[in-house]
């Protein structure tokens, strides 16, 4: 009966292993490999980009009038806003920053 228990307990041990192990490797070969319409990083650093989007409204732009644009608001000023529409402002962003500190100061 002794032998008999010592035989199931090392077939048990043994088939144990060789589940384990097989199961370890089992997955790793598909874990491995990227996906097969994944494109390879060297390929899109590689990549020339002719599309841009507009920083104004989000169109689509190609590469010349992007550069065009570009050059343009780079010479033209962005408009000035009017003073007490800059002073309202700066209060409210002042506020917003004291409400942070002291935020029982807030209704």
């Amino acid at each position: 009966m002794k032998k008999r228990k010592v035989i199931l307990l090392t077939i048990l041990s043994i088939s144990t292993v060789i589940l384990v192990v097989v199961g370890s490797y089992w997955g790793t070969k598909v874990m491995a490999l990227p996906p097969v319409e994944d494109i390879p990083e060297e390929i899109l650093r590689t990549e020339m980009i002719t599309i841009a989007r507009s920083p104004i409204d989000g169109k689509p732009l190609t590469a010349a009038e992007y550069a065009e644009l570009q050059a343009h608001l780079q010479t033209s000023p962005p408009p000035k806003l009017n003073a007490q529409i800059r002073e309202q402002v700066f209060l409210l962003k002042l506020r917003k920053a004291l409400l942070q500190i002291f935020p029982f100061l807030g209704i």
